[in-house]
């Protein structure tokens, strides 16, 4: 370690190499947006060509790509824990650039939804690796700072999304006008278009090299001697009806809490499915929620300091609900302004593609990266400090949602959408940091998988359905096809705030506590 010249160590400095290697996983994170969120800008074609509603349509942009997502990053953030992150992120990389090119190929909703529900899989490996990464390649105090950057390619990737996207449908449907080869349309090629590059960019990733994990925080610790059996054993926790197997390993009792909350969540799913008519949606969320809590229960288990810094943790567990409100309405938003656009206004899909793309990564990239800057300000003055901009977050985008999504006039609607999404962008960097803070590093993936349970089981599985939910049961029929409501099923998702409000004010004054407590409450 660096000496400072009285003989004490000096403070640890991110170099040059760990600049290159954040630009590097921006670029990455760039492309698993474009990946994940191109089916916005596609969704009127593909709901006209599929015969889709819009509570469909919610579920393809949410739930089928979510819950997948959420759950395979339990044992792949275990495993970004014990192996090598560098390898990891670059076969993850390969699957869901490989899924997303599948996706072209889909003909109706069930294979568009195992397309999916593959790239979930392997996006699931990007944020518990990266981050995990950025931990061990910058200090404490410049890691908001560092994690928002990372997080301004969600907001690059989204806008790029809805630009290459508008291009590529026009493109290909001008020269295809009956369809292309093979017979894919406009909307199926855009998906080939943007999924094949991710091949190229996995061997660019492949060449980074993998960090000490821990030297940051002066806390050196070495990866499993066997991952792969304890990412196989993580999976088999997850994973119905293993899970069962799992539980009857650690007991009767074990195993009569697990049947009972496999029922419970049965029972749920099967009275929402009867009152939405929407069996993919609540299957996929039953079956999410089922196999988190199995997992939470075997982790107990098995590592019951992880465990007790996470899951047992009101700070961690109130932060990581309060900013996947803030989730639940960014991806309501990202999803479905474009086909506000298109359906409600009007508007054509090249100017509003180029309008709200642009926008969207404008208005990310600078509220991520100065929120970031902002709750690092506020933390060294504060414990809790960046709790206030996760607060912020919630707030601040409440009007701008109002107001945007009232009016007719496509200017204020360009600029209310654009200021809602830099407000909410603010909280990102804060509450990615923030939970990083509240745990050892060997703990970081689990980690950050756990906080992205919130942002996709909370958030992404909950703010497109919901939107597309409430818009058909607000809507009409026309010539006997369901016509939705997408302002109402917009406006819905101010609702959320005052939860999220609730929750941050309780992590606000649990985060100093819960800090300065981490070894003594790990026991280690």
């Amino acid at each position: 370690m660096n000496q400072q010249q009285d003989g004490a160590p000096a403070e640890p400095k991110a170099s040059g190499y760990s600049w290159y290697v954040l630009t590097v996983l921006v670029v990455v994170y760039i492309l698993n947006f474009i990946d994940r969120q191109i089916v916005s800008i596609l969704a009127v074609d593909i709901k006209r060509d599929l015969g889709l509603t819009d509570a469909d349509m919610g579920f393809l942009g949410g739930a089928a790509f979510a819950v997948f997502y959420a759950l395979f990053g339990i044992p792949l953030g275990r495993l970004a824990d014990n192996w090598n992150r560098v390898r990891l992120l670059s076969v993850g990389l390969a699957l869901w650039s490989t899924m997303t090119a599948l996706s072209g190929f889909a003909r109706n909703q069930l294979t568009l939804s195992l397309a999916r529900m593959g790239v979930g899989v392997g996006e699931a490996t990007a944020s518990p690796t990266a981050y995990s990464l950025i931990s061990d390649y910058f200090p404490k105090k410049q890691r908001a700072t560092a994690l928002a950057i990372y997080s301004s390619g969600l907001y690059l990737g989204g806008g790029v999304s809805l630009f290459i996207g508008a291009k590529v449908v026009q493109a290909w449907n001008d020269a295809h006008p009956g369809g292309g080869p093979l017979g894919l349309v406009g909307w199926q090629a855009a998906f080939l278009v943007v999924g094949i590059p991710g091949l190229l960019l996995a061997l660019w990733v492949a060449s980074l090299r993998e960090p000490v994990r821990g030297a940051m925080d002066g806390l050196p610790s070495s990866s499993s001697p066997r991952p792969f059996a304890d990412f196989f054993a993580d999976l088999s926790t997850i994973i119905p009806p293993f899970t069962l197997l799992g539980a009857a390993r650690r007991g009767p009792a074990a195993l009569a809490i697990n049947v009972g909350a496999a029922v419970f969540v049965t029972v749920f799913a099967w009275i929402m499915i009867k009152l939405t008519g929407n069996f993919p949606q609540w299957s996929a969320v039953a079956l999410g929620y089922y196999a988190v809590f199995s997992w939470a229960s075997s982790l107990r288990s098995k590592d019951p300091a992880t465990f007790r810094l996470i899951w047992g943790t009101p700070a961690f567990i109130c932060t990581t609900l309060g900013y996947g409100m803030v989730s639940l309405a960014a991806y309501a938003l990202a999803f479905w302004s474009p086909p506000y656009a298109e359906t409600v206004l009007k508007l054509p899909k090249d100017e509003l593609a180029f309008v709200l793309g642009g926008s969207g990564a404008l208005s990310g990239f600078l509220g991520v990266i100065i929120g970031g800057r902002l709750a690092d300000s506020l933390r060294e003055r504060n414990p809790a400090g960046r709790v206030l901009v996760i607060m912020f977050g919630v707030v601040a985008p409440v009007v701008p949602i109002w107001i945007g999504y009232t009016t007719d006039d496509a200017l204020m609607f360009y600029v209310m959408n654009l200021l809602a999404g830099m407000f909410g962008a603010a909280a990102l960097g804060a509450a990615a940091a923030t939970t990083q803070d509240l745990v050892l590093p060997r703990m970081r993936g689990t980690a950050t998988a756990s906080f992205f349970l919130g942002t996709t089981l909370v958030g992404l599985s909950f703010g497109p359905y919901m939107v597309g939910q409430i818009s058909d049961l607000a809507g009409t029929v026309v010539d006997g096809k369901p016509v939705g409501d997408l302002r109402t099923g917009i406006l819905s998702l101010i609702a959320v705030a005052p939860i999220a409000v609730a929750l941050l004010v309780y992590a606000y004054r649990a985060v100093p506590e819960a800090e300065a407590t981490i070894s003594q409450r790990a026991g280690e």
